[in-house]
């Protein structure tokens, strides 16, 4: 099993991870190449909750002309998040 901090990049916390949260659901960014149970498992290991789905989605990065270089493009990174939702009870102090 990979280290939890191997698995887990960070919380995401927004206003639509907010009426996540009241729905027993949390977003985290994840490092890409892990799957369902290796984040279900870290997440149970770090925050001593009972996870009961994992959702994912990739998520490309947009891709922008440059305001400083004519024809230049740049493009920001690809981004990998999971939305793990939680047993009836179980929560996660995040702030």
């Amino acid at each position: 099993m990979k280290s939890a901090f191997r698995v887990l990049k960070r919380p995401l916390v927004s206003e639509k991870t907010a009426a996540f949260a009241e729905a027993n659901k949390y977003v985290f960014e994840v490092y890409p190449g892990t799957d369902k149970k290796e984040i279900a498992k870290a997440v149970e290991a770090t925050f001593k909750v009972t996870v009961t789905g994992v959702n994912i989605i990739n998520t490309k990065g947009k891709v922008k002309a440059s305001r400083v270089k004519r024809g230049e493009v740049t493009k920001s990174p690809d981004v990998k998040k999971a939305i793990v939702t939680l047993k009836a009870g179980d929560k996660i102090e995040l702030i």
